[in-house]
């Protein structure tokens, strides 16, 4: 079989436009994301440390840290951004401890909410809500 000039560049272009947007129709939303991590469970309080500040003088940037002693898994989401899944952290039995730090993006003020997935298999959750004043993913 033969594949004409023609051709050849329309599958070029095909692929150049799947490449530049590859998130289109996968961005979940946030009451999918926690489905997901959770599995149906009732999340509760308690057992979780968010740490992130209350006025992030740039978006492109936030600190953020959880700490969550016993926990198997820890999923970080800024509600307010396009994308809100940022980070999701598994633990082995051999890990020294149930910590994480990161510096995150946000586009606008939003909660920033922090999940736990402990050993027993309950779920623990935790937000703040941090005020962008300049900057971020979305302007």
């Amino acid at each position: 079989m033969m594949i004409t000039r023609r051709e050849a560049i329309l599958a070029g272009f095909g692929s150049i436009a799947t490449a530049a947007v590859p998130s289109m129709g996968l961005a979940a939303t946030v009451d999918e994301l926690t489905a997901t991590f959770t599995g149906g469970a009732a999340a509760g309080e308690g057992g979780l440390t968010l740490t992130a500040p209350e006025i992030a003088e740039n978006g492109n940037t936030v600190p953020v840290e959880v700490n969550a002693p016993g926990a198997v898994a820890i999923m970080i989401l800024a509600t307010g951004n396009p994308e809100p899944a940022v980070a999701t952290f598994t633990f082995g039995p051999a890990a020294g401890s149930q910590r994480a730090a990161t510096r995150i993006r946000l586009a606008k003020t939003q909660d920033v909410v922090a999940m736990a997935k402990m050993a027993d298999g309950s779920v623990v959750q935790a937000s703040a809500t941090v005020k962008v004043t300049i900057g971020g993913c979305g302007g």
